[in-house]
């Protein structure tokens, strides 16, 4: 639960990244969105909803906790904290009639205190002390009249003047129109004009601006008898695209509910059947897209198909492909390197330790199979980095690192824990057996300079510092030890290579 749309996105995509996705449900939603969205976390497709309070009202969900990421929320007025009322409304969407549930806060939101606690497990809150009242009994004789007649106060105890409404608001925005004013003067068009401020803001605009198009509305109406239908469809033709993201579509939406809101007020169009027909299917088909935006952006296919999965207790099927492709349940969870499983960090999370599991049986079968062929490959499969990786097939199975002598690597073995007993070993010794091969036959002349018997003396001690160096050592240090070399040693030395 939280109470703004940045919020709820905000923790909607945490989730996504982390348990597979979540359903959104924000007020500024369609019903048919809403109700989308609603289906994709009751089928079980994911685990999550994300929402504003819209979710307490009518919504009876299959919910076992809810979880407030905030506490306070901007009522229109001010912002301020939920009233305990507020929070029990919210709370009262887990467990229903039929289990029990349980409510809590997120990390970022201080404890709730013990006795809002014990008032929302109890059921017990303050009696309700005022009820908000307004007129319902309108004259449209004038417009003063009207103002007057909305500006009566209660007169029974414990109902109290409700604060000015939208509608009031958008009156007091259009009376100041001197056209909309001249023509208000009968009781039919006062009555009409106070109609037309009941359309609601679905667009949550300045106040003025919604002003603007009652304005419109009324003077078309005043003036034809209906609507001005090519400005009306204008109007509608220019929310009737489905491209464009969440924040696009939305208020594409807002725009066309307001349409579809005119259309159905009677004697408002001149063809309303027409209208109501368009507007409806393009609010359907909008609300459809954005179900779609919302649905690709805040839910991972894979990991909350695989999330089910577990949910059911099912055996996951595993596969790996001739590329490498680690698959739980057609999904990709890695790819197995050479000897190697490496997880693909978008199926991480807390259920990924499950899901690398349910690979292991493949895994397994596959590591041993690639150790055979391993161990029958012909030298010319491996190669040595200068990184010191030794590849096989172009896959990196080993790393070689210093040893105790300068040709003499030592080979650690780069393989998962499938691969153990007698096997690891063959495939080891194979790979020793090739750095060897590669050595005597990459760097013979080195080879050959160290175990040439007939280097004795000085001979023997340069011969092994070039040994030493990997066949190249500057003269400067071993000047003293050259310059005492006679002419036969010297001949020796250039036999095997050394100038």
């Amino acid at each position: 639960m939280a109470f703004s749309a940045d919020e709820v996105y905000a923790i909607a995509e945490l989730i996504r990244r982390q348990r597979g996705g979540a359903a959104v449900v924000l007020g500024a939603l369609s019903p048919r969105t809403r109700n989308a969205q609603v289906e994709l976390y009751q089928s079980g497709d994911v685990d999550f909803l994300v929402a504003t309070d819209a979710v307490g009202m009518g919504l009876n969900l299959d919910v076992d906790h809810v979880a407030f990421a905030q506490e306070y929320k901007f009522d229109g007025y001010q912002r301020r904290r939920l009233t305990a009322a507020e929070f029990a409304q919210i709370a009262g969407r887990a467990g229903r009639h039929t289990k029990d549930g349980t409510f809590g806060v997120t990390g970022r939101v201080t404890p709730l205190e013990d006795p809002l606690i014990e008032a929302l497990e109890t059921h017990q809150f303050q009696s309700v002390k005022t009820l908000q009242w307004r007129n319902s009994d309108l004259n449209f004789s004038s417009l003063d009249a009207l103002f007057n007649s909305l500006d009566v106060a209660p007169t029974r105890i414990g109902l109290a003047k409700a604060p000015p409404s939208v509608d009031y608001t958008a009156l007091g925005n259009l009376v100041r129109d001197r056209e909309v004013f001249a023509r208000a003067i009968e009781p039919r068009a006062v009555e009409l004009l106070w109609q037309i401020c009941q359309v609601p803001d679905y667009r949550r605009i300045a106040p003025a601006n919604h002003a603007q198009l009652l304005g419109r509305l009324f003077l078309d109406i005043t003036e034809f008898g209906h609507i001005d239908e090519k400005w009306f469809a204008e109007q509608v033709r220019q929310c009737n695209n489905m491209n464009g993201e969440i924040d696009t579509l939305s208020n594409r939406i807002a725009h066309i509910r307001t349409w579809t809101f005119i259309s159905n007020r009677l004697g408002w169009l001149a063809n309303p059947t027409h209208w109501q027909e368009k507007t409806r299917e393009i609010e359907d088909r909008l609300s459809d897209s954005l179900h779609e935006r919302l649905t690709k952006r805040f839910v991972d296919r894979r990991t909350s198909v695989l999330m089910k999965r577990l949910r059911e207790n099912a055996m996951l099927e595993a596969e790996i492909t001739e590329t490498g492709d680690v698959l739980v349940e057609g999904h990709h969870v890695g790819q197995l390197n050479g000897l190697r499983f490496v997880a693909d960090p978008a199926a991480a999370g807390q259920d990924a330790k499950t899901t690398k599991t349910a690979a292991q049986k493949a895994l397994s079968s596959e590591i041993e199979t690639r150790a055979e062929r391993l161990i029958a490959s012909a030298n010319s499969d491996f190669i040595l980095g200068q990184d010191g990786a030794v590849r096989w097939n172009g896959d990196v199975v080993a790393k070689a690192t210093a040893g105790d002598e300068v040709l003499k690597p030592k080979i650690i073995l780069l393989a998962d824990d499938q691969l153990s007993g007698n096997l690891r070993e063959r495939v080891l010794l194979r790979i020793e057996r090739w750095i060897s091969y590669f050595t005597e036959t990459e760097l013979k002349p080195l080879i050959d300079l160290k175990s040439a018997e007939e280097l004795q003396g000085l001979a023997r001690g340069v011969a092994f510092r070039i040994y030493e160096n990997f066949g190249i050592v500057p003269r400067t240090e071993i000047a003293e030890d050259v310059k005492a070399l006679d002419q036969d040693t010297r001949g020796v030395l250039r036999k095997r290579g050394v100038r």
